[in-house]
């Protein structure tokens, strides 16, 4: 809701071929969309409470999933996240990404695909709460800059 702005994220974890479903989300007052769209992914990662597991992350972001599969990632980390947009993002995306085995698949964004619409719905609900978390290190960010 504005970039940067309000915003939420919002994941669905499926075991499959379990029973098992679970839904997370959280609404923070000020970020931006990249940012939740990796902490979306990062999140849900971390939830997994068996290590290592194979996952397939799906996704509408280009911007994480393309970091991801083209190695951008690897190379920013190698240099520090230098010049880099979501450094604490990233490095913690990375501390998780190596305690499983995560592939990724794209997928195009308001398509009536199920699961894609239910995490942006769960997203938008989220960013809407009265009470949003603070997205300290951008916020931080963001104080440093206008100075």
């Amino acid at each position: 809701m504005g970039n940067p702005g309000p915003g939420g994220y919002g994941a669905i974890i499926e075991w499959v071929g379990k029973n098992h479903k679970k839904e997370i989300s959280e609404g923070y007052r000020m970020t931006t969309n990249n940012r939740m769209e990796l902490l979306a992914v990062i999140v849900g990662l971390e939830t997994l409470k068996i290590q290592p597991m194979e996952v397939l992350v799906c996704s509408d972001s280009k911007y994480v999933i393309d970091s991801v599969q083209k190695k951008w990632v690897f190379g920013w980390e190698k240099k520090g996240f230098k010049g880099k947009k979501n450094p604490d993002l990233w490095k913690r995306y990375l501390k998780i990404h190596r305690k499983h085995k995560v592939d990724f698949q794209w997928i195009k964004g308001h398509n009536d695909h199920p699961q894609n619409e239910r995490c942006d719905r769960l997203a938008v609900n989220a960013a809407k709460q009265k009470t949003l978390l603070v997205d300290s290190a951008f916020e931080q960010n963001l104080k440093t800059k206008e100075q």
